[in-house]
């Protein structure tokens, strides 16, 4: 995004909400959004997740899961060595298949991106020409707890320092108070702080951190406010609380997007994270985009899974397929 495609973004917000983004104008707006459906909600998630992809899809399947995680390393323990091994894994998922496609990131604290960077090297760069990106969890993630001034000086570091992607926290005491202003404007601030030397901003993902949120209308509160401040994507969860990602929830926030999509024509990216560890799990999250906002979210610039573990079961079902063992109740069978 340029700084001409923000300020354009800032004037639809504006627009959409009829005033200033303050308390009392986003609480109108945001509290006239129609309740959730939550038994409706959790039935179609349900149906989603038991829908099939033909056999001859799995393949292609198994590889855009692939081509779709953030792989992640968020621990008080992480070492630049670790940082390196993490993106070792990225470019290399399986050492014995060539083919197998890079991960979209590698997603790291701010204090390991130049670690990051470096050992990326030349394939540092758009997940969507098959390089990959550095994303950094930013403004004192994962509580989300501390001035504004750490938290726009934490995301300006990780720019700095070769970030093209901030995954950011809300405030979440703030957003149950109901001081949406304030939510709204440290989403924009920080946003701000996404700028780049070449005039261009780091893609800025706003974690809600869903499990903490407690109904499903904030969730879709959260995820309209996230996107009318600037957010680039909207993401679940930091994998830091319980419950992290669900199907209902990333479904939910789906169809945020989709109905911001109709309104304005923008695109907003989805990434649920945190909890989804298994192959046959992530292909429920890909038919439920599909049936959602379109195949054509199914690219590392409007979806992403946040995953630590993810990667290694896709590995595991895709050498199973390529050798003959693989088994069908091993997924939901897609037709």
């Amino acid at each position: 995004m340029t700084g001409t495609q923000l300020a354009s973004a800032q004037e639809r917000a504006l627009a959409i909400l009829g005033g200033e983004p303050d308390d009392a104008t986003l609480r109108r707006y945001l509290h006239g959004i129609p309740g959730v459906d939550a038994v409706g909600l959790e039935q179609r998630a349900a149906s989603l997740g038991s829908r099939s992809i033909k056999t001859t899809s799995k393949a292609w399947a198994l590889d855009r899961i692939i081509s779709l995680i953030d792989l992640t390393t968020l621990e008080g323990a992480d070492t630049p060595g670790k940082v390196r091994s993490l993106v070792a894994k990225a470019l290399t998922p399986d050492a014995s298949d060539a083919q197998t496609p890079r991960v979209a990131a590698v997603c790291v604290y701010g204090d390991m991106v130049p670690a990051a960077v470096a050992a990326l090297g030349t394939a540092h760069g758009d997940p969507d020409d098959g390089l990959v990106s550095v994303a950094a969890v930013a403004t004192a993630f994962p509580s989300g707890r501390s001035s504004v001034a750490v938290k726009l000086q934490d995301t300006a570091e990780a720019v700095a320092a070769g970030a093209d992607e901030i995954d950011m926290v809300i405030d979440r005491g703030a957003f149950l108070a109901g001081r949406y202003g304030e939510v709204f404007d440290q989403i924009a601030r920080v946003k701000e702080a996404c700028r780049r030397p070449d005039g261009g901003y780091a893609s800025l993902k706003v974690i809600l951190e869903t499990g903490e949120l407690n109904t499903y209308d904030n969730v879709r509160r959260a995820s309209w406010l996230s996107i009318l401040a600037g957010g680039d994507f909207i993401k679940t969860s930091t994998g830091k609380v319980a419950p992290a990602a669900t199907l209902p929830v990333t479904l939910l926030m789906l169809e945020v997007v989709r109905d911001w999509h109709r309104m304005t024509g923008g695109r907003i990216g989805v990434k649920p994270a945190g909890g989804i560890r298994t192959s046959k799990d992530a292909i429920k999250y890909l038919v439920t985009v599909a049936e959602t906002v379109g195949e054509e979210w199914l690219q590392p610039h409007l979806f992403r899974f946040g995953a630590s573990s993810l990667l290694n079961d896709v590995l595991l079902q895709r050498q199973k397929l390529s050798t003959g063992h693989y088994s069908g109740a091993d997924y939901v069978t897609i037709d």
